[in-house]
């Protein structure tokens, strides 16, 4: 029997999408889950995939099962399962065999891994939850880029295709892919809670019901906000509730779930020196939704937040243009971590192609990308927000975005990543700002001195030092 490709690790919800996308593409997988019997039933219900699937009992089996040189998924939770999954499949393997982790890892594991696993290995970040595993997603690659090249053909078969382009790149050395996957969350972290504020002042502040919602945002995914995410929320919010004949958003508690992704990426934002607002807003969002209880007592104590805007709700072109202003803001805050990042570790990360694999088959998928990719290839360097194309689309639209969050916050509606936004965008257009009282403070308590406005001496300290 002829050997497989390549082998998968992990037959939960990803890895089963990732190898049906696999054998769909043309290529024969070797897959092995924990569960045997597991691995059994997925192969009996692959219909005519189960010709290019070879099930394994054991890892022995597996390795077996693989032509040489050997390349093996891992698709398995973060952390210790993955170092876990090293430690029994290296020592079966050939010194040219490669391991590949398409889990969401934290970049600074796969580093780790990349360097101490005992063999070849890359880390890939792979976007697009089950619907794109299965059928084309967008893949981040990290690692030695003679790595990559030996699996590109089939990551790339199997990655989304935009107008005859594949979704699926190297990034650069070690995490570099993964690095790239968690901004990559970060940004749809930001953009899933801006669309949810704006959902909010919809729902609470303008009165409208969850099918005008949905007309509203379905609307809007016909113009420049056409996006993915944009899409679904028009659907979520036209859904129904098949127990109670409800809208489903009525029956969906109020408390978002998350990876850790989005953490990652504003801890390491903070590592990098890299200020994203509008993203660390929304996992602090995140966080603060889980906490049902106390956000009950805290309405018990003060009062409800939300309430109607009459007279001062915004139009909805506003809103529109303030959810747009919002969406750029968040993604040239991600690009700007991604080129801290270069200068960090030394990845020369490729902006513009970054920008072109998230055109398809990621959740960040949006029709704005294109153009980001050209504002990118002009100046990799400059801050997205500056690129002509897109300071003339804030400087149109931030008037709107700051009419939407001062309605909101008056109205009691919590807007974080919207008014975060708005402050990161105040901030970065102000050539004078307010740190001279800080470094003003700092020198007083702490003798750390500060620079002259009017020489450029720096060291320099106040009255009190004497």
């Amino acid at each position: 029997m002829a050997k497989a490709e390549i082998g998968l690790v992990g037959l939960g919800t990803m890895g089963s999408a990732l190898a049906l996308n696999i054998a769909d593409k043309g290529h024969s997988v070797a897959v092995w889950n924990r569960t045997h019997s597991h691995t059994e039933a997925f192969v009996q219900e692959a219909g005519p995939l189960a010709e290019r699937i070879v099930p394994a009992e054991t890892h022995a089996d597996l390795v077996a099962a693989l032509a040489e040189p050997r390349a093996i998924i891992l698709m398995v939770p973060a952390g210790a399962p993955v170092d876990e999954q090293i430690a029994a499949l290296r020592p079966l393997l050939g010194p040219d065999d490669l391991i590949i982790d398409a889990g969401n890892a934290n970049f600074r594991d796969t580093s780790r891994r990349a360097t101490d696993s005992g063999g070849p290995f890359l880390g890939i970040g792979v976007s697009g939850g089950e619907e794109g595993a299965r059928h084309g997603p967008s893949i981040m690659g990290g690692g030695e880029r003679a790595y990559w090249d030996r699996v590109a053909h089939i990551l790339k078969d199997i990655a989304a295709d935009y107008e005859g382009t594949p979704c699926a790149t190297w990034m650069g050395e070690k995490g570099a892919g993964h690095f790239v996957k968690a901004v990559h969350n970060g940004i749809e972290y930001a953009d899933m809670q801006m669309i949810a504020e704006t959902y909010g002042i919809l729902r609470d502040g303008m009165g409208m019901g969850y099918d005008a919602i949905a007309d509203v945002f379905a609307k809007w995914n016909d113009g420049p906000l056409a996006s993915y995410l944009i899409e679904i929320s028009a659907k979520v919010a036209a859904a129904t509730d098949a127990r109670t004949g409800e809208p489903l958003l009525t029956v969906i508690a109020d408390s978002a779930g998350q990876k850790g992704t989005g953490r990652w990426t504003a801890v390491e934002a903070q590592h990098l020196g890299a200020a994203i607002p509008a993203i660390e807003a929304a996992v602090a969002a995140r966080n603060l939704s889980a906490k049902a209880d106390m956000r009950a007592t805290g309405e018990e104590l003060f009062g409800a937040g939300p309430q109607p805007m009459g007279p001062n709700a915004p139009s909805l072109d506003s809103l529109e243009q303030a959810l747009m202003a919002g969406k750029i803001m968040c993604y040239a805050q991600g690009f700007a971590m991604i080129n801290a990042a270069s200068d960090e570790f030394g990845w020369a990360l490729p902006l513009p192609e970054i920008a072109r694999v998230w055109r398809a088959g990621c959740i960040i998928r949006s029709a704005m990308l294109n153009d980001m990719a050209d504002a990118l290839a002009e100046d990799p360097a400059r801050n997205l927000l500056f690129a002509p194309f897109f300071a003339d689309k804030v400087r149109a639209a931030a008037p709107a975005l700051r009419e939407v969050v001062i309605a909101a916050q008056a109205a009691g509606i919590a807007v974080p990543a919207l008014a975060s936004g708005l402050a990161w965008f105040d901030t970065v257009r102000t050539a004078r700002g307010t740190a001279d009282m800080i470094q003003g403070q700092r020198d007083f308590f702490g003798l750390h001195g500060f620079v002259r406005r009017d020489t450029g001496e720096s060291g320099q300290h106040g009255p009190w030092a004497s």
